[in-house]
């Protein structure tokens, strides 16, 4: 075989291997029962070479998932011991440290064996929708209090299922099947890689992964640090200040462009809270090496040798660098503003480059529906009391994304987590909660040369004989989206219930039976001065209905007749341009 056949044939492997891990994903995404994962997309699969470098991942899942999971089968190869590694294993953990940041993602790492020899890892990981405790949210003040925890251990050992830790999870957790079935479909789903894995190193005649990992390993580091050495050697700060639970939070970064490497250090960023909304450094590391990545390498393949120039340091104890025991349920509220203060600082460097500040956090939130407890004494509320049960509904919606230098920004559409919306039927299959409107929210993008993305209005009750806590996990409420380069700033979250009543945009709240909580998801902001605008683009949001026309005049200077003529031009059915 020629050199050069040689190189084609291991590009070759290269792809078929991202394609094993993309197969493995989706047959996680069709085994999985918690709708986190079928719905939303919110998992993780890869496959690691001996040393546990990771050598793939799959194109589905999330970055926090993903590059947090990058680190996370050296600690599992650590605690098993490289000695107690079987054929037929399986194991699992949910630490936050040495997993993927919060107890409500399990991982779980399969060693690959072919031909009765050692070749590999596969590993995956998925959200979880209940794992005890105080159950999903911000309101814990201790690891302790927020669920069950699973070390690092065998799941499996040589084909034999520890059943002695299944009957603890079932009977710690609120949704004991649908836990131990997602844990059955993570371990299938591993397998699932590893048999076409086999399939793979069949056809090539490969023995072991050694070659292909170090071809994969080198191409990957010289092609990200050719991006990087073509980058100007400079340093640049960025800040940006967020919600928090009860009080703001700042969160600081110091960008260092340097040879070979580019460092990201988070000193001066807010402590600890005290409660659960801090992030394990692990889950910092994998969005600020996410946002790095989309700015500079983003078709480089992901993996451990193209993620290694991006060094990303905290304070220990900041509230991006949380040690045990802090709580840590809600480490995405916060992880996922780390893109968007590490943008601040690169748009000093490369301008033109990143795009405004978006919605940043998802907008979550998990209802807990139980009998109405209220005094009643209808004979027809008191036989839906009756027949009403208990349920945990967790649902994944997002705000609207950061206007870009030279696109608007998305609508509804997550970054940087990349998990989608869930459909309303998918969330009401799974318990008696009523999604009574789910609709784009008109004037919520940033206004600009290039608008941010719409967010969504929703509004959220039970079904007849059902009261519900409901467990908010937002941002943005106190602190909207921040325009770029005179772009404005994109509409902040809104939270009531539907008399009134104020809600806070984190924590548990109860809502008595009959009520909604309605909900306003922040937009993103806009790019450049909204005076540079295309007049055609501004008469299409307009008739779209996605600005008024009240912005279309204040803010993109249209006049009255302008917009009394588009507005009629809808009426009749005419197109708009």
């Amino acid at each position: 075989m020629s050199k050069q056949t040689s190189v084609v044939a291991r590009q070759v492997m290269w792809n078929r291997l991202i394609s094993v891990v993309e197969e493995q994903a989706q047959a996680l995404v069709r085994t999985a029962f918690s709708t986190s994962v079928r719905e939303a997309g919110d998992l993780s699969a890869g496959i690691y070479d001996t040393q546990g470098r990771m050598l793939a991942q799959a194109v589905t899942g999330t970055p926090g998932h993903v590059n947090a999971m990058a680190d996370a089968v050296p600690h599992f190869m650590r605690r098993i011991g490289v000695e107690n590694i079987f054929e037929g294993d399986v194991y699992i953990t949910n630490d936050p440290w040495e997993g993927t940041g919060h107890l409500h993602d399990i991982t779980v790492v399969t060693p690959s064996f072919h031909q009765g020899v050692f070749v590999g890892f596969f590993g995956c990981t998925a959200h979880i929708v209940d794992i005890g405790g105080r159950g999903f949210g911000a309101d814990a003040n201790s690891i302790y209090e927020e669920g069950l925890y699973i070390p690092i251990m065998k799941l499996i050992e040589k084909g034999e299922v520890d059943q002695t830790l299944l009957r603890i999870v079932r009977g710690n957790v609120r949704e004991p099947d649908q836990l131990v079935g997602d844990i059955y479909a993570l371990a299938t789903c591993n397998e699932i890689g590893h048999r076409r894995l086999v399939d793979m190193m069949n056809e090539f005649s490969l023995e072991s992964l050694d070659e292909i990992a170090t071809f994969i390993m080198d191409n990957s580091r010289r092609a990200t640090l050719e991006r990087i050495n073509a980058l100007p050697r400079a340093s640049a700060n960025g800040s940006m200040t967020i919600d928090g639970f009860s009080k703001p939070i700042e969160l600081k970064v110091k960008l260092d462009f340097e040879q070979d490497r580019i460092l990201c250090d988070f000193a001066g960023t807010s402590g600890l809270d005290k409660k659960g909304i801090n992030v394990p450094m692990v889950y910092t590391k994998a969005y600020a090496c996410y946002a790095l990545k989309c700015a500079i390498a983003p078709e480089i393949p992901n993996n451990a040798a193209s993620l290694a120039p991006f060094e990303v340091t905290a304070p220990i104890n900041s509230i991006v660098n949380a040690v045990h025991p802090a709580p840590v349920a809600l480490r995405h509220v916060i992880g996922h503003m780390v893109p968007d203060a590490v943008y601040d600082a690169l748009d000093k460097i490369l301008p033109d480059t990143v795009p405004a500040e978006g919605a940043g956090t998802l907008c979550n939130f998990q209802v807990s529906l139980r009998p109405r407890t209220d005094d009643i004494s209808d004979a027809a509320q008191i036989a839906a009391q009756q027949a009403a049960g208990r349920a945990e509904v967790l649902t994944f919606n997002s705000g609207g994304s950061g206007a870009r230098p030279r696109l608007d920004g998305m609508n509804a559409t997550a970054f940087p987590s990349g998990v989608m919306t869930m459909p309303i039927e998918a969330t009401e299959h799974t318990g008696p909660v009523i999604i009574w409107r789910k609709e784009l929210r008109p004037d919520s993008g940033g206004a600009g040369k290039y608008r941010g993305g719409l967010g969504q209005y929703m509004e959220v009750g039970a079904v007849e004989g059902h009261e519900f806590d409901f467990q908010a996990m937002f941002d943005r409420v106190d602190h909207p989206a921040r325009g770029r380069k005179g772009g404005s700033d994109g509409a902040p979250t809104v939270i009531h219930q539907d008399d009134g009543t104020p809600m806070q945009g984190k924590g548990k709240q109860f809502v008595p039976h009959g009520r909604r909580v309605m909900l306003e998801f922040p937009g993103g902001a806009g790019y450049g001065s909204p005076k540079e605008r295309d007049a055609a683009l501004v008469r299409r949001d307009l008739a779209r209905g996605y600005i008024s026309a009240e912005t279309c005049i204040t803010e993109y200077g249209f006049s009255e007749s302008e917009v009394k003529a588009v507005l009629d031009a809808v009426r009749a059915g005419e197109e708009v341009s």
